[in-house]
């Protein structure tokens, strides 16, 4: 925003934990040809979505109802009512969009991320997603010891995980993933490559991790693994560029690994992922480039 501001923009945060107590919506139709609609905000600020020219839709909060709403059936009632105005005033806008809340919201499946990847020939561990504790046994008896992770569809901050190795501990409870799918996947040694991608500029940053304490997921290093600049081969940035393309995001940060040999194989995509920390460690533009995207309008 403040360097949206810098532009010479206007940029306005709409958010939508303030929505339905603290922030109110106005949708007219119809009305001899007054239509109009108008989001208010807890600080009475009034913004015309009429004149809304780009949107950035980046991890938008549950909306928080009433205190008084105590009965689930109402409180689920009231959400829902929320959910279908506000949903169909996103589609009503005639704006550019970082990204389209529907398209945003399918790819962060990892699941369709990963055949999709698949589809477009990118690079892709060995993986497994099952409930099935028979299906679960088998694929981590078909590698070494200690050659497999286990990592979950989302966190939350009461329960994150990190991607984590399956260890003679693991391999006892295998049963339980039977109470819901987890995630297997073959290990890859190597280094921890960050793409950030907005638009069609890519900014891509590695981190080696491989001597670190934890060595499985760069993010329990991020006080000492120092993001540095990186380059990619022509054929991942291709892959990149369709990847996005299907799955029509204008931004996502990806998240490789990089062999001894240079391969480099997809991991995930975060539609709305972090990048301040690579910024801040290589100096790569990216917030930059977001403000230009945005006041480009596409």
């Amino acid at each position: 925003m403040q360097t949206l501001t810098e532009m010479g923009e206007v940029p306005f945060l709409l958010d939508l934990s303030e929505f339905p107590v603290r922030a109110a919506v106005s949708l007219q139709f119809g009305a001899n040809g007054q239509s109009g609609r108008r989001f208010r905000d807890r600080r009475d600020r009034v913004l015309n979505l009429d004149s809304v020219r780009a949107v950035w839709w980046r991890r938008p909060q549950p909306f928080r109802l009433e205190s008084a709403v105590q009965d689930p059936a109402h409180q689920m009632f009231a959400v829902n009512e929320c959910r279908e105005a506000l949903s169909g005033l996103w589609r009503s806008l005639d704006a550019f969009w970082i990204n389209e809340p529907l398209l945003d919201e399918a790819a962060h499946r990892k699941t369709y991320q990963l055949a999709v990847a698949e589809s477009l020939g990118l690079p892709i561990p060995d993986t497994l997603v099952t409930n099935d504790p028979r299906a679960a046994r088998e694929f981590v008896h078909r590698r070494e010891p200690g050659q497999t992770v286990f990592k979950c569809f989302t966190g939350t901050p009461i329960a994150w995980r990190e991607t984590r190795l399956v260890t003679s501990e693991e391999l006892e409870n295998l049963e339980l993933v039977r109470i819901a799918p987890v995630i297997f996947q073959e290990y890859v040694p190597g280094v921890d490559v960050r793409v950030t991608v907005v638009g069609e500029r890519i900014f891509a940053a590695e981190m080696d991790v491989s001597d670190a304490e934890y060595p499985v997921d760069f993010r329990m290093n991020l006080n000492r693994a120092r993001p540095n600049e990186t380059s990619l081969p022509p054929e991942i940035v291709e892959g990149i560029h369709r990847l996005m393309g299907r799955l029509g995001l204008v931004y996502g940060a990806l998240d490789f690994r990089r062999r001894a040999d240079g391969e480099h194989l997809f991991l995930e995509i975060n539609p709305a992922g972090q990048w301040l920390f690579v910024e801040e460690a290589t100096g790569q533009p990216i917030t930059r480039a977001l403000a230009e995207q945005l006041a480009a309008g596409g």
